[in-house]
């Protein structure tokens, strides 16, 4: 058990903070306000504080890994497309001493687009999730709660 606060990270990645109007078909309704709304009172009601970020820039989400990860118990990324191009934030969470568990709102496996069938940052994080929309977060979440008890 970590002698950290109880607190998780929360982290998106590009064009995450257009949820709700980008490809509702696919990732759903939901706002990336909603999803983070959300998954603090679930963390909340169980004694945990989520923090959350999103950005645009690959460095900016680095950096944000590099200074807040320390202080958690274990981080919940959606890297978006960075997912499948980004050796430089898997290097980053290699380096991380917490838990990452990688969520994806579609199942990258059966999207029509090859490339997003690799995920270069999964051999990273300790599982990974994908195609559950918005619950998946809720399982990351419960899941780095449980193991840290």
């Amino acid at each position: 058990m970590s002698t950290h606060p109880r607190r998780l990270l929360l982290v998106h990645g590009p064009n995450l903070n257009l949820l709700g109007r980008r490809e509702p078909g696919i990732y759903g309704t939901r706002t990336l306000t909603d999803i983070e709304s959300w998954v603090r009172g679930e963390g909340a009601s169980r004694g945990w504080e989520v923090e959350c970020h999103q950005s645009n820039h690959e460095g900016v989400l680095l950096d944000i890994l590099q200074e807040r990860a320390p202080g958690s118990r274990g981080v919940i990324l959606n890297a978006g497309a960075l997912t499948h191009s980004s050796y430089a934030l898997y290097d980053c969470l290699r380096a991380l001493e917490v838990p990452v568990v990688e969520v994806h709102l579609s199942n990258i496996h059966a999207r029509p687009e090859p490339f997003r069938h690799q995920s270069v940052t999964a051999p990273a994080a300790l599982g990974v999730i994908a195609g559950l929309g918005p619950r998946g977060y809720l399982f990351a979440m419960e899941y780095l709660i449980d193991r840290d008890q």
